[in-house]
């Protein structure tokens, strides 16, 4: 007797387990198993995040550059010879930076001997104009010399033939007009000397004028700092710093900055399928990988319009700068930044793990928990971010979905919301809802 009592216990266990809904089983053995893929609704605030990482520079600063007139002393490239410690703080007047006279010097001796050429033009020239003009003179002294015999000889030809009178005539006239034609020719060659004297030193004052230019230009490969501050280095267009060797040019003087450290902004790079959800005004949690405990406040300022190729990078990305809104003294340019802004947020809402949504014939369905039973149920989902997805209609706060889809997702019936499903205009699920100040 015992022996049948028991056979018939187990039988009575066998139909019961084969009773129970195998979807019951499932979600007892996943929560059972591992109780992560089961997860709850949440409720509240609900963000949506663009995080980038950037770099730390000053929106002000003084820059230090090559000396100014290298374009007009024609000297086109300049090597950094010396350059203090990037970091250093200076004062107005300090030695920042040294540059290579070498490439400036065979341009001095050039200047230096055109200009002794003209010097010596312009002397040459003053000596023969005042030579010229000397003669010039004594000529028209012997002209008036003669001019005045012939008038003696004409007075005193009232005794002679007539002939002889009108013959003197004459003679005092070609005189008297050669005096004439002398004095004006003095006045000419008066007016060609100073022309070729102003010819030659206008070429005297060109040459002494580049000279000066080129003196002036090497005076400043002595680069001072213009104000006090502390030096940061520029960078190249490859994004190298420039520091001891690099070139410069009369197109780009840079040598270093002096950044204004009361007024920072972080610069990134947004790549263009999360740009469109970027916009000026949206605020942004910044944090330092050198103080990673350190947390500061900024907003969105500007997005470039066009996109660039940044070194080293497959996608196009949009340059934009976050302003840092709190001054903060131990922040230097150049620390790198982990940005987050806040691109979209709502409040008071359900939302559960993107996991937890998945798709059938079309519709997004979520697997819910109803006691011992499995429901597939219909949801609307609205914005999402890179873990979780708003639920709009279908669940409440509370409730419990399965992370992945259970076994017998195919034979499960699927609960369809009640009236037509409607999206909500302007959303749809995009997670590129800007978030607009006020």
């Amino acid at each position: 007797m015992p022996l049948l009592r028991s056979r018939w216990a187990i039988a009575a266990v066998v139909v019961l387990l084969v009773g129970v809904p195998a979807s019951w089983l499932y979600a007892r053995n996943e929560r059972r198993g591992d109780p992560a893929l089961v997860s709850r609704v949440n409720h509240g605030d609900f963000r949506v995040l663009v995080t980038t990482s950037g770099e730390l520079r000053a929106r002000k600063f003084v820059q230090i550059s090559a000396p100014a007139g290298a374009m007009q002393a024609q000297v086109y490239q300049m090597k950094i010879a010396t350059l203090v410690p990037e970091g250093t703080v200076v004062k107005a007047g300090d030695v920042v930076a040294t540059l290579d006279r070498a490439t400036l010097a065979p341009k001095l001796a050039e200047v230096t001997l055109a200009v002794q050429k003209a010097q010596a033009q312009y002397d040459q020239a003053m000596l023969d104009s005042a030579l010229t003009l000397s003669k010039a003179r004594e000529n028209i002294r012997s002209l008036e010399l003669a001019l005045e015999q012939k008038k003696i000889v004409k007075e005193q030809s009232i005794y002679e033939a007539p002939s002889i009178q009108r013959q003197v005539e004459i003679d005092y006239e070609q005189a008297d007009r050669a005096v004439t034609q002398a004095k004006a020719d003095y006045k000419t060659q008066v007016l060609q000397a100073k022309a070729k004297m102003a010819e030659v030193g206008a070429e005297l004052d060109r040459q002494k004028n580049q000279l000066g230019m080129v003196q002036s230009v090497m005076a400043g490969f002595t680069i001072r700092a213009p104000s006090p501050g502390m030096v940061i280095y520029v960078k190249e267009w490859d994004g190298r710093k420039r520091t001891v060797g690099s070139q410069v040019s009369p197109f780009d003087a840079a040598v270093a900055t002096l950044p204004d450290l009361t007024q920072m902004e972080s610069v990134t790079y947004v790549n263009e399928i999360d740009v469109r959800k970027v916009a000026a005004g949206q605020p942004v949690a910044i944090s330092l990988d050198a103080d990673p405990g350190k947390k500061l406040r900024g907003t969105v300022t500007s997005v470039a319009n066009v996109g660039e190729q940044r070194p080293n990078s497959d996608a196009k990305v949009f340059e934009v700068h976050i302003t840092v809104n709190t001054p903060d003294t131990t922040l230097r340019p150049g620390m790198t930044t982990g940005n987050a802004i806040t691109t979209y947020e709502t409040h008071n809402v359900n939302y559960v793990p993107i996991e937890a949504v998945s798709s059938d014939s079309g519709v997004a369905v979520v697997y819910r928990q109803d006691g011992s039973r499995v429901v597939k149920q219909e949801v609307e989902t609205g914005a999402m971010n890179d873990d979780d997805v708003i639920i709009t209609r279908g669940l409440d706060a509370g409730d419990a979905v399965l992370m992945a889809p259970p076994a017998n997702r195919d034979a499960l019936p699927l609960r369809r919301l009640p009236g037509k499903p409607a999206r909500s205009p302007g959303t749809g699920g995009d997670t590129a809802l800007p978030v607009h100040p006020g």
